[in-house]
Order: structure tokens, then sequence, then C-alpha cells
């Protein structure tokens, strides 16, 4: 819950040390006032509220004691009381303190009172402009009030469920983060330090990730060192893969500002040591709650630094390769005046989930959706509706790739404290659902697992969708893929032949619907072929179609990268249609695609057009699947030249 800036300020900064600036003529009620005043400012609160309570007993209508009992209260948590006694000060002298009705409006939003709310706030906008402060922050509580009245006569469907006892504990957990293959589930954990004292406790956030198992998540294990450590650690994201971690630390020795955003690399079962992002994403200001993106190029964050709309703002870092670029905010279609927070960008990368207090909402801080379009904007922010939303501040939300289920954290069971739970978005908040290819990129010869660059193309946009690297100690990759799409998936290697795969994934299901493929590579020697999966001839025709740009671009890339080589391009054709015709079709073809290359750039003298028909098959021609087998485009390495 966040605080409300100190009623003191406002109340009692004009409030003079003399009797008769008081609202009393109790000389003892002033006395005990003034002692409460002092008791207050040196942080002790029970003395404070000791002699405020013996102020009042001497004048029940103090409305200045009767002021600060509240804000005494409200220090400690107890809101209700608060108002209590912030009511009966205003009924003491209604019209001598107007600010007063919007400060009682934000007390009683916070408890979902909004029927008092309303009462307030429309007390408060009653007076004459002239005669109170911030009258905007009132209109703000009034349009959070009315939305708030109406959400909660529709509200959305909405059954959290508990994550059971191998996730949470009697600590507090919160900031859950899920790998897209659902296997894998990080949070942070507040914990007792086991070394401070009963006298002198602490506690210190670290932490934990649950895998999954056949019934359930299995018992938590702490990440350790050297992610964890005595600092504080949280408010986290991971790569598709579960295999990188982005998160905040406050206050460290090595920081730009006050909050900073670091990286960490699991390696096998430990995580290497965090390394602060640095220049330009971390600056002198706050930046926190990361929120990487599925293919790791784009990272999302929030930021009081210059430039923004103000308070904290949401602003996106794009990966150029070899660092992070300039941070751009996402602006005013997202961000407000007031504060945005906690983003989370589904693995659909178009739907980014956030937290705001500038939208209209519930109160405090709501969740809300905004989609990025074809153009490049986002959409106007979606309250994600009652009771998702509440009159508390809620934050830090995630959505696994399928898009129908939700992970948060809340304290609805007060007797644990804060939890972990998992909810069914509803339809009209879910993300675009996204399933994922998970394999392994190895030595065709040694079955060596191999570090390899893996691009996933867009046939239709010829965009790249998602880039990463395979594992060096075992090749393994994790690729998101949205669905509805046709793609090229190209992977090269230092050394290696590039491999190339065509597929279309439509599948559109409420689980997540897998792909499995391991990707064999060649060594680049003398004989050593691979088979153009991407490149596509109309039928009977050499004229290549527009949806074998991706690959022949691809194609061009590799070449002009490794001009030692001399390759041949190899037409080949099914067996259907004469023996000339197929030998002559595939010529042409061959002869296209190295056209193509030596028009971007490849030296026609490293290039080799042979058309070989029907005669090398590598499927049965007796079925459509063998001839569609046949009918490709392959290079063969003829010649590796020595300067």
């Amino acid at each position: 819950m966040k605080k409300l800036a100190l009623l003191l300020i406002i109340l009692l900064a004009g409030m003079g040390s003399r009797a008769q600036n008081y609202s009393t003529r109790s000389k003892s009620a002033v006395k005990r006032f003034e002692k409460a005043r002092a008791c207050y400012t040196q942080m002790d609160r029970a003395c404070a509220e000791e002699e405020l309570h013996r102020a009042l007993k001497a004048d029940p209508e103090f409305s200045e004691a009767l002021q600060l009992l509240a804000q005494v209260c409200y220090d400690q948590g107890r809101i209700h009381e608060a108002i209590g006694y912030f009511e009966k000060s205003l009924k003491v002298a209604p019209e001598q303190n107007p600010d007063g009705y919007r400060l009682l409006a934000s007390l009683t939003m916070q408890t979902g009172d909004y029927d008092r709310t309303l009462e307030h706030i429309e007390t408060f906008l009653g007076f004459p402009p002239e005669q109170v402060r911030n009258r905007s922050e009132g209109l703000l509580i009034k349009r959070n009030c009315l939305f708030a009245l109406d959400a909660m006569q529709h509200p959305v469907p909405f059954h959290p469920e508990n994550l059971g006892d191998s996730v949470n504990s009697s600590y507090n957990e919160y900031w859950p983060c899920l790998s897209v293959d659902e296997e894998m589930l990080m949070f942070t954990v507040m914990e007792p330090v086991p070394s401070a004292s009963r006298q002198s406790p602490r506690v210190q956030e670290d932490f934990y990730y649950s895998l999954r198992a056949a019934d359930g998540w299995r018992g938590r294990v702490n990440a350790g060192p050297p992610l964890n450590s005595p600092d504080n650690e949280g408010a986290h994201t991971m790569t598709a893969d579960g295999k990188v971690l982005y998160f905040t630390a406050c206050n460290r020795r090595d920081g730009h500002g006050q909050c900073d955003i670091y990286r960490s690399e699991r390696q096998g079962d430990r995580w290497s040591v965090p390394v602060n992002l640095g220049s330009p994403v971390n600056t002198r200001f706050s930046e926190k709650h990361p929120a990487i993106s599925a293919d790791g190029r784009k990272l999302y964050f929030a930021s009081d630094r210059p430039g923004g709309n103000g308070s904290y703002d949401i602003w996106v870092s794009t990966w150029s390769g070899d660092q992070w670029g300039q941070p751009v905010n996402l602006g005013d279609s997202v961000n407000t005046a007031l504060m945005e927070q906690s983003p989370f960008i589904h693995p659909d990368q178009l739907t980014l989930y956030f937290s705001s207090n500038g939208w209209p909402g519930m109160g405090q801080g709501d969740l809300f959706l905004s989609r990025l379009n074809g153009t490049g904007q986002w959409s106007s922010p979606e309250n994600l509706g009652y009771p998702i939303n509440t009159y508390s501040d809620d934050i830090g939300l995630s959505v696994n790739a399928s898009g129908n289920r939700a992970f948060f954290a809340s304290d609805r069971d007060s007797a644990r404290g804060t939890d972990l739970y998992t909810f069914e978005l509803p339809e009209r908040t879910r993300p675009f659902p996204v399933s994922y290819m998970k394999g392994r990129v190895f030595d065709v010869s040694t079955q060596m697992g191999l570090r390899a660059r893996m691009q996933l193309i867009d046939i239709e946009t010829e965009e790249v969708v998602m880039e990463l690297e395979s594992s060096s100690a075992d090749g393994g990759f994790l690729l998101s893929l949205p669905t509805n799409r046709e793609y090229v998936l190209n992977v090269t290697a230092d050394g290696y032949l590039f491999y190339s795969a065509h597929f279309t994934f439509s599948r559109v299901t409420g689980e997540l619907d897998a792909i499995r493929r391991d990707i064999p590579l060649e060594r680049i020697i003398e004989g050593s072929s691979v088979v153009l999966k991407n490149i596509f001839f109309d039928v009977d025709s050499h004229a290549l179609r527009s949806s074998s740009v991706a690959e022949l671009n691809k194609v061009a890339s590799y070449l002009l990268a490794h001009p030692e080589l001399e390759v041949e391009i190899g037409g080949h054709t099914d067996n259907t249609g004469s023996t000339t015709y197929n030998q002559e079709l595939s010529q042409k073809r061959a002869r296209a695609v190295v056209e193509y290359l030596t028009g971007h750039g490849v030296d026609p003298r490293n290039l080799k057009a042979r058309g070989y028909g029907d005669t090398q098959p590598v499927g049965d021609n007796a079925t459509e699947e063998g001839r569609a087998r046949n009918r490709r485009t392959e290079l063969k390495i003829l010649k590796i030249l020595h300067n």
C-alpha cells in the first residue's frame, strides 16, 4: 500500500505554537498536544498517541489533536481508526478545512469505500476553486471513484488459486516469473536474515525457483550465491528459455543511481555473478522492474529519469548485437504524469501488461494492458477489471505463453502473508497465444552440442521475430513462436554450413503446443552440402517466389562472410515430366538463384549453377511427400580457397 503524503505536511504546517492559534481554548489540551507533536517528531508514536488521548479528554472537539491522532493511526496501518478520527475533526469545523475532505477521500479510497469517497470528494469540489489546493487531484479521485463503482457492477471472471506449499511459505512470496515452456517458476521471497538477532530481526529479498512436475510444482529451491547476496534482489524477468535473468537491485556499490538493473546467466544449476547493465540503461536516477522480450532484444523497464511524462514511466532499450541502445519512452499512449511501473511484455511481443495510478482505475494502482499495432504504436491502456484490480496497490502480473493464465502475488489470506496465485485470464484481456520450439544444435559427425546463432524470420514480412544463441554447454535452445505465421529458421555457427528450415505454425489451442526440433550442422569441408529449404518457385517455372527472399538474403550474407568458399547451387526436380524437361527446368532454377546472389554482391567467380533434374532423388517419387523432398535447391562446397 502506498503511503499517503503525510497529513501533517498540509494539516499541521500552519499550526503555530501559541494556544490562540488552535481550535481549542483548553490550556491542558494544548499542553498535551504540544507534547504529542514533540513525541511524533522524535518518532515515538506510543508517546504521541498517549498524549493525544489526554488532549482529547480535555477537549473532545480539539480538531488538530484529532487530525494528528489520525496520522498516528495511519502510520501504524490502522486506517479505519484514522478515518474515524479524521471524519470527526471535519465535523467539528466543516467549513474551516476544505482540503481535509480531499485527504479524507484519499483515505476512504484506500479501503474501497467508494460511496463515502464520492461523498467526501463532492464536498471538496463544492468549495470555490480559490479556497482549495490540488483541485486536479480531487477530480482524479472522483474519476477513479466513478470508474470503480461502475467496474464493481460489471465484474470479470476471477477465481485465483494458491500455488501451494511447494512454492509458498509463511514468508512473503511475490513477483512470479515463468519460462516460456512453463517448466520453471522464479520468484522473490522476503525472509529473515539468519544472522539477525531476535532483538534486531532483519529481512532480505532472495530469489527462489520451482520446477514443474507431473503433479504440480516441485519444492522450491534457493537460487544461491552469487545471484543471491546479503543485499536485496528482486523485481526480475527471464528470457524465454529461463537462462538469463534481469533484476532490480538498489543502493549497491557498483550502482549508477538509487536502483539499477543487473544481469545474470544460468550455468547448469548455478547463476553467474550479476553484472550491472551500465549506461545507457542505468543512470544516476532509478531504473527498476525490467521485462525482457522473448527474443532478448528489447528490455522494458520503469524509470524516473528525465524526459518522461512524470514520476515513473515505462521505457524500452533495444539490443544492437553488442550493446543496449539509448532507452526510448513509450509515450503518452502508455505513460501519464503519475506512476507507471512493473511492465510485463508477453512472448507474443505485442501485448504489454503494466501497473498505473494515472489511468482510470480502482484507486492506488491498477493493472492494465496495451497492444502494439502494425504501425508501431501502443493502444490506449485497458483496465483488467474488477476484481482482478481492487482498491489495493496491484502490481507484478505475468502471463503464460499460451495466454490463458496469469500469475500474481496477493495477501488475500492475511494469515499467510503474501503468496503466489494463478488464475484464468478473461478472454478479452488475453494476449496472442504463443508456443515454442525446443531442441538442440549439434555437430552431425561428433554429436557434440554447439553454440550457434539462430534467427526466426517471418516469411511474409521478412522481419526477424526472434534471435538468440543456443547453449555453449549442450547446444540446447528454446524459441518462442507466435502462432498463425510462416517462418524461416536459419542457424549458423563458426566453421559450419548454415542450416535452414521452413514451417508454418498455425495451431491455436488452450494449452502449450510445442515443437521439438534437433538441428545437425555440417563442418565446412569440400563436398559438404546443405538443402536450402526456403527457396520456392512457381509450378513449372524458374521464377523465384517472394517468399524466397529471406532465405536468399541469408545465403548471400553467408557467402559474403566466407569469400574463401567456391560453391555450387544445384537444382533438383521430381520425376514428373520428361527427363529433358526436368534437366532444363532444374538448370534454370539453379541459374535464377545464382543471379540473385551475384546481384546482391556475391563474387560470380565463387558460384556455379548446375541442374540435376530428377537424377538424384532423396525421396520416393511414388508419394507426394517424397516428390516434395526431391524438388529442392542445394548448396555444395566445391572448393575452399586459400590466400
